[in-house]
């Protein structure tokens, strides 16, 4: 009989794990955070304890489950609306590599060790510090890569207008379009990296019939200095 109970349990837990899952959302597949990190093995150890001891009630079991999930759906809330909360919470991505350069203060800062950096290069086919034009340390652990003279230009995703053809200055990081506006934000950093201010984008924006920064949604530029701008929803 305690066989039954315990696979009875176990098919439960993968209901109640495949819905939590669902409801939180893709992203905790696609991207594991720290945050998200903790939900998943809270939610495991629970899904363990609620099958290896069936004495105990499922209800004071699944409340924690129930709890856990709405703190992730609140706070991925929270995240989409103010960008101070979602840097507190996921941190911001580490230039480890710029131009074939270690930036070695943020690999110290970031705990981050030759072996683990070199490892990296190598799962992305690349043998060379050198031959690295940008190296980013995401938020998840993995680590972008673009190679030198192997960027490519153009602007991308539907329902967005790029510039006129206008002359616009180039940036940076060659492939890697630099976000200017997100969600409505001026990044006013990624302005300054490209010699530019808040006038010359409120200017761009004017001929493109766009009056205030508040109404877009994403604006980017690549380095060819095309713009490429999505606004909001109505």
């Amino acid at each position: 009989m305690e066989l039954v109970v315990i696979a009875l349990r176990t098919v439960l837990m993968y209901v109640v794990i495949f819905i939590s899952m669902r409801l939180m959302g893709k992203r905790e597949i696609g991207k594991l955070s720290i945050f998200d990190l903790i939900i998943s093995i809270l939610i495991a150890e629970i899904a363990v304890f609620v099958i290896e001891e069936p004495d105990k009630p499922l209800a004071g079991s699944l409340l924690p489950v129930a709890i856990l999930v709405g703190i992730q759906i609140l706070s991925a809330r929270l995240s989409l609306a103010n960008d101070k909360f979602r840097d507190v919470l996921e941190g911001k991505p580490s230039v480890l590599i710029e131009k074939g350069r270690l930036n070695r203060r943020e690999m110290k800062k970031q705990r981050y060790n030759l072996d683990d950096l070199l490892l990296q290069l190598r799962e992305n086919g690349i043998k060379n510090v050198a031959d690295v034009e940008l190296a980013i340390l995401e938020t998840s652990g993995k680590l972008s890569v673009f190679e030198k003279n192997k960027g490519s230009g153009g602007t991308a995703g539907g329902g967005g207008a790029s510039s006129s053809g206008q002359k616009t200055p180039s940036v940076r990081y060659e492939g890697l379009p630099v976000p200017l506006i997100m969600d409505g934000k001026v990044q006013e950093d990624n302005l300054r990296k490209i010699g530019k201010n808040l006038f010359w984008l409120r200017q761009e924006l004017k001929e493109r019939g766009i009056a205030n920064t508040r109404d877009v949604f994403l604006c980017t530029i690549d380095h060819k200095g095309r713009l490429y701008v999505d606004r909001k929803e109505e």
